[in-house]
């Protein structure tokens, strides 16, 4: 942890011991060593782990709450009924270090985005394309990106459940409960289907020609991992490699390195169809149900009838297949140009864009509709 940040962390004890509460340099120690285990840079990783280590009594909460505000968010005192609610801290929030405590040239812009956003310049962002965003700007929306939580589909199984919604009557326990009563039920019960999360693949195409979106698009497949659990990642250039382990990190830094060490091929050739019928050939117990989404340019050196093929096996084990390809852009009357879609357009069921984060959040906002 920087130095910097250390002495800004023992300086928010002081001010937690100014309007009252006990803390001593115990607590401090402990906060520190907490927020270096999880991540000082993300706010709500910061809030709770001070406020684990730091507030022994709930009538203490208000008051942490209130100087974490003015501390670390340069907010004015909230109303006297509004909470600190820590889920829906704005994540483009800076946490200040003093001038003379930052670093210079490119160590500075590293704690600046380690530490958080700035909110105007990522309203920007959201709306411009990865290719064009410079490294520090990636790395900042890496940082939104990471907060983006997905709501994964449901489907109807077959088991039936009591249910409120009136679907069916319930036959079978309006009886039982006649004959247990010796008399008329007191009400009709009513019986439905029960929800099950819908599995979600996600295959990406990390081949040269997607070397401007591939890094964000695995980042979008950590953070959609994190949120929703029933999802398998695939990574292709020439070859399929599983990475959905290689992911399974706390930190989105460390899970990027170990998917990165996972794939041999990046930045390489792009064998789609080859790449996808090994996904059917040895997983496509995986797709069987379960919503599919490839994301690639199209651009695909190999075989068309191969591609043809694999799509069409696809299709038929999968409840949807949806293509993300950065190249469609904004562009609402998109039509596939290269061979690779061309081969594989009448194989799928959507075709969405994945080329800025505000398509990116579109995607997600729209996955639980995909029944």
């Amino acid at each position: 942890m920087p130095d910097g940040l250390v002495e800004r962390l023992v300086l928010f004890g002081h001010a937690l011991r100014a309007e009252g509460l006990s803390i001593g340099s115990g607590d401090v120690m402990t906060f520190c060593a907490a927020a270096a285990a999880l991540n000082p840079g993300e706010i709500q990783d910061l809030y709770w782990s001070g406020r684990t280590t730091m507030v022994t009594r709930r009538d203490q909460i208000p008051v942490y709450d209130r100087v974490f505000r003015r501390f670390f968010l340069d907010q004015s005192d909230p109303l006297p009924d509004e909470p600190m609610p820590p889920d829906s801290t704005d994540s483009s929030a800076v946490l200040q270090v003093p001038d003379n405590e930052r670093g210079t040239g490119e160590e500075q812009d590293d704690t600046k985005i380690a530490m958080g956003l700035v909110g105007a310049d990522a309203e920007i962002w959201r709306h411009k394309s990865f290719s064009e965003c410079t490294p520090e700007e990636l790395r900042a929306l890496r940082r939104i990106m990471a907060r983006i939580r997905l709501t994964p589909p449901q489907r109807r199984s077959r088991r039936r459940v009591a249910d409120k919604t009136r679907g069916r009557p319930d036959m079978r326990r309006t009886v039982r409960e006649t004959m247990r009563m010796h008399r008329e039920p007191p009400r009709l019960f009513w019986t439905g289907r029960k929800l099950r999360v819908r599995p979600l693949v996600l295959i990406l195409d990390v081949s040269g020609s997607m070397s401007d979106y591939s890094r964000n698009l695995l980042q979008f497949a950590y953070s959609t991992r994190r949120a929703a659990g029933r999802v398998e990642v695939f990574c292709f250039g020439t070859r399929l490699t599983r990475i959905t382990s290689a992911i399974d990190r706390r930190l989105p830094d460390e899970a990027l390195e170990h998917a990165a060490r996972e794939v041999f091929d990046w930045d390489g050739g792009t064998r789609i169809g080859e790449s996808l019928d090994e996904f059917v050939r040895h997983w496509g117990r995986l797709s069987r149900g379960s919503i599919v989404v490839i994301c690639s340019d199209g651009l695909d050196r190999g075989d068309p009838a191969v591609l043809a093929t694999a799509m069409e096996r696809l299709s038929r084990l999968s409840h949807r297949v949806v293509w993300m390809n950065p190249h469609k852009g904004d562009d609402e009357d998109f039509r596939p140009s290269t061979l690779g879609m061309m081969a594989a357009a009448p194989f799928i069921d959507t075709v969405v864009s994945g080329h800025n984060l505000r398509s990116l959040e579109k995607f997600a906002a729209t996955v639980p509709e995909l029944r």
